[in-house]
This record gives structure tokens, sequence and C-alpha cells, in this order.
């Protein structure tokens, strides 16, 4: 048997560039954590808004709104959750969010909606373009400064 020395200090590991690396990548990221939960917010806010703004006699825009709220605090959760994997699927807020303004003339029957639909989608999807489009540079910054790291 060959009597095998196993020792306690990190800077033995054969990963610990890489794991510091890492550490330091999402240790910056604060603001980014930030920005993802407010994705998520806006997403929940979507999902929720005709019973909370009390527009739910018009299926069309709660189906609409639910569904596309659903996909927005999804997207917001996996950036959250894995944003390694996750973080091309910034760019889909920016399109979700812009159809959340367009919606309530849209899906509706009469190509019109309560006031207050158009008030919360109008809301809810600027702030989800811009939170995407804020996700989307920072999704680039941070590919930037991983290849100039190369």
């Amino acid at each position: 048997m060959s009597n095998q020395q196993h020792t306690t200090e990190m800077t033995s590991h054969p990963d610990v560039v890489e794991m510091r690396d890492r550490l330091d990548r999402t240790a910056a990221r604060g603001g980014v954590i930030a920005l993802e939960g407010l994705i998520l917010l806006a997403g929940l806010f979507a999902a929720i808004s005709p019973w909370v703004v009390h527009f739910t006699g018009n299926t069309n825009l709660t189906i609409n709104n639910l569904i596309v709220g659903i996909a927005i605090g999804l997207i917001g959760l996996g950036l959250a959750l894995a944003p390694e994997r996750t973080s091309g699927l910034a760019w889909l807020t920016v399109p979700l969010g812009a159809w959340l303004v367009i919606s309530p003339w849209v899906v509706t029957v009469t190509h019109g909606a309560p006031n207050a639909a158009i008030w919360a989608n109008c809301f809810v999807g600027g702030a989800t373009a811009l939170l995407g489009l804020l996700a989307m540079g920072l999704t680039v910054a941070f590919k930037h400064q991983a290849r100039t790291r190369m």
C-alpha cells in the first residue's frame, strides 16, 4: 500500500485558479443579482396583474398576462439560479416586455382594454424590456471580460 499524504491547504488544489476566478465573478455580481430579481418580480407581477388590477373579465388578456408573466418569471429565476447557463436567454425579456405593452390592443376582441389593464401592461412591459436590455448589456460585458482574461 502506498502512503498518500493529504494536505488541507487549498493552494495545492489543481483547480485553484479556476475556483478563484469563478468566486471573483460570482462576488462581483451583486448588482446583477438585483437585476435578475427584478426580472423575476416583473414576471410575477405580470402573471398576477389581472387579479391585482381587476381586469379578469377579459379572458384573452388574462391568459396572455399569465403565460407571458410566467415565462418572464422563469427566465428571471433561471438567470438568478444558473447564470452561466441561462445568460443567453436575457434577450428574450425584451420582446416579451414589448409584447406586454402592445397586447391590450392585440389580444382583446374589441382591440381595446380597460385603462387599468393598459397602464399595468405598459408599466410592467416597459420595465421588463428595460431590465432585459440591462441584462443583455451585462451579459455582453461579462463575456467580453472573460475573453480579455484569456
